[in-house]
């Protein structure tokens, strides 16, 4: 029996096992590239299935009967910041898989034929990985014990029982994922990728149970562009992982990410047309954390601290894997998983309290804040603003000293505590019996205010001159006076807004939130400039005030 005969009766066994043991077997899938390939990418004269890739006999040593040639490219693997795997050039399988899909070596060129096998036409761009593999998932990497402890959001290769496997060497390779055979779940996956069900065999990410990116069952509403151009599902739940993340050709390369920009892979959801709220549009207000201005700069391997490319991206603030609906501790969920810097300037991952997460940008980062008020103390560490040693301050880290404050609107009180949130909002969500988002996105009040706030003489007083104030002070309480006997004056007849004396967030060496703004108050001629406490509602100035001069005047 001469070679070609034993050859056909073994590809013809092979093929028969295929199409009887699987439904979507490699005959009736891409990889029949032979004449009855139902692909577009085939032979137009070959008629054997596995000739291919198969050879009986001067077969390569690499492979169980390879009939492909080595492309010998040089390849460009995948990296980024997080990757604890050692990755260079792909070796076993993954090299195997390569000869065909890295379009360098003609899908006709096989080592039983003296001639190249025909074809219809090259493997198309989707099949055709390239040389540069930096867009997909890395190959090629001894997965161990020793790597899952170091990264700790992959699981023990030990729990790899089902499908899913490594190579001898104990390599993840192409065909850990892949099943060139069997294209029952398509893709040549071996397991459905619905729901995250391929990529959780490996990857256990921290919070991903109770994510709301895991369990939603948000539908796409069905106006272009779809948000998951690259997958066959249309909720939430459904896509899972790949509702962010591209296994190969992921134009975002750090994190395999479906776009480039970081924000981005936000908008195709939170833009209204999956998710309720249209989270993209505050972005156009006056007011903004400015994510577009500073995308490609986050980096989910940065230190908590953000002392250098000073930035602002959605991942700074909101953990994908982790964000719920629901609140955690005294967090919302949305803020579920994120790091932050605690009271006492220490990074926490996974902040407990809402300022937390402020802190990161906002207190000791070595980038000044813009002073909206040229303040007589200026500090711009709001870690250290509302730090509970200091005189007076908003009761963020803890409740405020002051426990007379008649002003308040019920159910506050002054063992109350307030978030950052309650001031810094969008000005059209719930906070201000709105309809659109929570959050600091966007707000036509600046800085990122929820209602409006004067910071300008001469403007009238109203309700809505001092809204933010008034939200929790009682508007005809201190324009009666209670707290101090000349709020009405100044604020009403002179026309000094709320800030010309009080800084909102808090004073170390002065009380009752005291801390004057230069451009309105100066000092007396004796230099002086400054408030004394003379016991309940009661206190002196020394300074120059819309044209007078006060010399320890007493109110």
């Amino acid at each position: 029996m001469n070679r070609t005969i034993i050859f056909f009766l073994i590809a013809l066994l092979a093929c028969f096992y295929v199409e009887v043991g699987f439904a979507d077997s490699i005959v009736n899938s891409k990889h029949n590239l032979s004449l009855s390939s139902p692909g577009k990418v085939k032979s137009v004269t070959e008629t054997e299935i596995c000739v291919f890739c198969h050879t009986p006999h001067n077969a390569t040593s690499s492979a169980p009967l390879w009939n492909r040639y080595d492309s010998g490219q040089v390849y460009i693997p995948y990296k980024s910041t997080t990757l604890k795997a050692a990755t260079g050039q792909p070796s076993g399988a993954s090299k195997l898989c390569l000869s065909c899909h890295d379009g360098t070596v003609a899908l006709g060129l096989v080592r039983s034929r003296s001639e190249l096998i025909p074809f219809t036409q090259p493997i198309g761009p989707e099949a055709n990985l390239g040389t540069d593999l930096s867009d997909d998932h890395p190959i090629s990497f001894r997965y161990d014990s020793a790597l899952a402890f170091s990264d700790t959001q992959l699981k023990d290769p030990g729990a790899l029982t089902g499908p899913i496997h490594l190579d001898k060497d104990s390599q993840l390779q192409c065909t850990s994922c892949h099943d060139p055979h069997d294209n029952q779940f398509g893709y040549f996956l071996k397991t459905d990728a619905v729901r995250g069900n391929l990529c959780l065999n490996c990857h256990n990410m921290n919070g991903w149970g109770g994510s709301v990116h895991k369990n939603s069952q948000a539908s796409w509403n069905n106006v272009p562009p779809k948000p998951w151009a690259h997958t066959r599902w249309t909720n939430v739940a459904d896509n899972a992982c790949e509702n962010c993340h591209n296994p190969h050709g992921a134009l975002g390369r750090k994190r395999l990410l479906n776009y480039s920009n970081d924000e981005d892979n936000c908008v195709p959801c939170h833009n209204g047309n999956v998710a309720k709220k249209n989270i993209m549009v505050e972005f156009n207000k006056l007011s903004t954390h400015p994510v577009y201005t500073s995308s490609g700069l986050h980096d989910a391997a940065e230190d908590t601290l953000v002392t250098s490319n000073r930035h602002v991206e959605c991942a700074d603030c909101h953990n994908s894997h982790a964000v719920s609906d629901s609140f955690s501790g005294f967090i919302p969920g949305s803020l579920k998983g994120v790091k932050g810097l605690n009271a006492q300037g220490l990074a926490v991952d996974g902040i407990t309290y809402e300022y937390e997460l402020c802190f990161r940008c906002h207190a000791d980062s070595n980038y000044a804040a813009h002073n909206y008020v040229n303040r007589q103390f200026a500090e711009n560490n709001t870690r250290i603003e509302f730090d509970p040693s200091n005189q007076s301050f908003h009761p963020v880290e803890n409740i405020g000293k002051n426990p007379n404050v008649p002003s308040l609107i019920s159910p506050l009180t002054t063992s109350s505590l307030i978030k950052c949130g309650d001031c810094h909002n969008n000005n059209s969500g719930p906070g201000n019996d709105g309809t659109g988002p929570k959050g600091p996105h966007g707000s036509v009040y600046s800085p990122l205010l929820e209602r409006n706030l004067n910071f300008a003489e001469g403007q009238s007083e109203s309700l809505k001159a001092y809204a933010l104030c008034y939200k929790c002070h009682d508007r005809s309480t201190v324009l009666s006076d209670r707290s101090f006997s000349s709020h009405a004056f100044h604020v009403v007849e002179v026309k000094y807004p709320c800030t010309a004396c009080h800084d909102p967030h808090g004073v170390k060496n002065a009380p009752h939130l005291i801390n004057f703004d230069r451009n309105i108050v100066s000092a007396n001629s004796s230099g002086q400039i400054s408030f004394t406490d003379n016991g309940r509602y009661h206190g002196s100035c020394s300074l120059d005030c819309h044209g007078e001069e006060h010399n320890n005047k007493s109110y």
